[in-house]
């Protein structure tokens, strides 16, 4: 369920009044309503800002005519991985799982990408598949993460001019809790961020912040 802001009495008068005259000025908005303009000012930012109006020099405002819902879906789709992807961290597919058990700790992440040495991505590894690999006897010292590892290409990426929501649902349906920024180039993908489940969370909440 999608929650829409509240209007307080004023601003549904003022949504009245502008959906039976607008386009109409604060000026004359103010004088129906018996109040100055400079009372009205904030009224008139929170609907704007929050879309149910739409603002024009020497014109005035008018009703949009749009639902809570639908300002919030368009609102979702102006929002870019490239906003808020952060810096990826990174192994060689040639280092041990210990030391990648190690990075991972010190980073505090919960997904790294594997990469080979012209630094293009080949794997991905995520705590699961660290914990499965230290389940038994197995000197972890020795044991290269490429032998562990998801591989290409069975890998879900994103790019970064893709719509944040629709990483999000990727993230939802291959129930994973990060995805691979990457950039295409001629010999393979080089990974530029990552998008995780706090990425996203970050973005609902500055989107429902009006930030």
């Amino acid at each position: 369920m999608v929650r829409t802001i509240e209007l307080n009495k004023r601003q549904e008068q003022i949504l009245q009044i502008v959906k039976e005259n607008g386009p109409i000025t604060g000026e004359h908005i103010a004088e129906k309503l018996n109040l100055t303009r400079a009372t009205l000012r904030p009224d008139l930012a929170i609907l704007t800002m929050a879309g149910y109006l739409d603002a024009r020099p020497r014109v005035g405002y008018f009703y949009t005519g749009k639902s809570g819902t639908q300002l919030l879906t368009e609102n979702l789709k102006k929002i870019h991985v490239k906003d808020y992807q952060s810096i990826p961290v990174v192994v060689n597919e040639n280092v041990s799982v210990y030391d990648a058990i190690v990075t991972m700790f010190l980073e505090d992440v919960g997904t790294l990408f594997v990469v080979d040495d012209k630094s293009h991505l080949v794997g991905v590894l995520s705590r699961k598949d660290l914990l499965r690999a230290s389940i038994g006897k197995q000197e972890l010292t020795t044991i290269p993460v490429n032998i562990i590892m998801t591989r290409m290409p069975n890998i879900t990426m994103c790019q970064k001019d893709d719509l944040l929501i629709e990483v999000a649902k990727k993230l939802i349906e291959k129930q994973i809790d990060a995805l691979p920024v990457v950039k295409e180039t001629e010999q393979g993908f080089e990974v530029i961020g990552r998008i995780t489940k706090t990425n996203i969370t970050k973005a609902f909440v500055a989107l429902a912040s009006d930030q």
